[in-house]
């Protein structure tokens, strides 16, 4: 049966309405979305990067602790494009980006998806820091080529995207917004949650927070700090209390990433959940990719945050209830 319509159009005799009402409640968002989607683009075109496709069926994802992925027959729908994404550097791709969906079990909420929008891009020759820049310059770019300039309100506050961003070591905001150091916290596993309950709410308040230099247990694939070898080269972006971005320096030894896959795997036992198979053609590969960096960035959030959303069904079609 086709559904009964409205059409709205002024001095038309035939008025159609859509039944689907959070359907057509989006549409001014969805229509903004594809704005964004190609400004992304249009700056990574740009800067001199080739846009990909990987696959989103794969023998195992990436070991790690707290993210699990949906199995897909015997295999998974990948939870980022990241080990395909790098098996291309190490084959000699300089500067990569991808956007696309991916998969997550178990996650849903308010601002969390099963099955969301992730954009990942790579380049060789630079570290985190430089990463950290180039993150900046893509979201001033998005937010002026959609109208938005340099100030955006997001959840009651006006924030300010001009430079600098604020940066903010992992150390000093367990220093400044708590009571507790980080070696204490990793030691009375509280490390998570301090960081959601007391840090984060306070990150990205008036500009962009970059918040880096995570302890090395938390950089599974993130290369450790030269100068100092309990942290890992690892930051995330935040805009108004809300996560956007995990970014690194990747680790290129073979060895120790296997050594990090199985610590992952161990700590998922413990957690009562099942062991992935080592990624072996990504760690085969992995000796031959060259310094460099990495980011993943939730493209759903980044609509959320210039669309002024309370919640992330608000700049999707359709959420897992409506189908």
């Amino acid at each position: 049966m086709i559904p009964e319509r409205v059409n709205f159009r002024k001095g038309s005799k035939s008025r159609f309405v859509a039944k689907n009402w959070p359907l057509a409640r989006r549409k001014e968002n969805l229509q903004q979305r594809a704005c964004l989607l190609r400004q992304i683009r249009e700056f990574f075109v740009g800067k001199g990067y080739v846009e990909v496709e990987t696959p989103h069926r794969i023998p195992t994802p990436a070991p790690e602790s707290h993210i699990d992925a949906i199995p897909s027959g015997p295999w998974f729908l990948h939870t980022s494009p990241e080990l395909c994404m790098k098996r291309m550097v190490a084959a000699g791709y300089e500067k990569i980006f991808q956007i696309c969906r991916c998969w997550r079990e178990k996650e849903r909420g308010s601002l969390h998806l099963p099955e969301f929008t992730l954009l990942e891009w790579y380049r060789t020759g630079g570290g985190y820091r430089s990463l950290m820049e180039e993150c900046e310059g893509l979201i001033q770019s998005v937010a002026k080529s959609i109208g938005l300039g340099q100030k955006i309100v997001f959840r009651g506050r006006e924030i300010d995207l001009s430079e600098p961003w604020e940066r903010i070591s992992v150390k000093e905001a367990f220093h400044g917004y708590t009571q507790t150091s980080v070696p204490e916290a990793l030691e009375r596993n509280l490390f998570d949650e301090i960081m959601v309950r007391d840090i984060e709410p306070r990150l990205g308040l008036e500009k962009p927070t970059f918040i880096y230099d995570y302890p090395a247990q938390r950089g599974a694939l993130a290369r450790l700090k030269p100068q100092d070898q309990t942290v890992a080269e690892r930051f995330e972006l935040y805009i108004g209390g809300l996560e956007l971005a995990n970014g690194f320096s990747e680790l290129v030894d073979a060895k120790e990433q296997r050594r990090r896959f199985h610590a992952e795997n161990e700590n998922r036992q413990s957690l009562g959940k099942c062991i992935y198979p080592m990624p072996d053609r990504f760690l085969e590969e992995l000796d031959e990719m060259p310094p460099a960096a990495g980011i993943a960035l939730g493209v759903d959030r980044l609509a959320m945050v210039f669309l002024n959303a309370e919640k992330i069904d608000e700049v999707v079609a359709f959420t897992p209830e409506e189908l």
